[in-house]
């Protein structure tokens, strides 16, 4: 069962870990926004917003970390699907070790001063 987080309780630390999260959600299968948005949720980013993920796409894709292929829908116009590219595996190698490292020193920081707490 995933921890329900809402994003507008810290829109900085979203802000931050957004991009790996979404480059994360690729690496499993490609995906269309929306889709994104509600596998996000689905992990537990209640309240997460199709206006935060896709500028985080635009983003990943104007960084060359992503493309993009158009898939036509029977609902409606074709859908953009995103998949991540070789660098963008890289990238997320590289921010998932640099995410355990700085959780590693902030559970060493709460652990230390979690006695001092009322």
């Amino acid at each position: 069962m995933a921890l329900a987080v809402s994003p507008a309780r810290d829109p900085q630390l979203l802000k931050g870990v957004l991009p790996m999260l979404v480059l994360a959600l690729l690496r499993d299968r490609d995906s269309y926004g929306y889709e994104l948005v509600t596998r996000l949720q689905h992990a537990g980013l209640v309240g997460i917003a199709a206006g935060s993920v896709y500028p985080v796409l635009a983003r990943l894709e104007r960084d060359e970390l992503v493309g993009s292929y158009l898939v036509p829908s029977s609902a409606g116009p074709a859908r953009k699907y995103y998949t991540p590219v070789p660098a963008g595996l890289s990238h997320l190698a590289t921010q998932r070790r640099a995410w355990r490292a700085l959780g590693g020193v902030v559970d060493a920081v709460f652990a230390a001063t979690l006695q001092e707490e009322p």
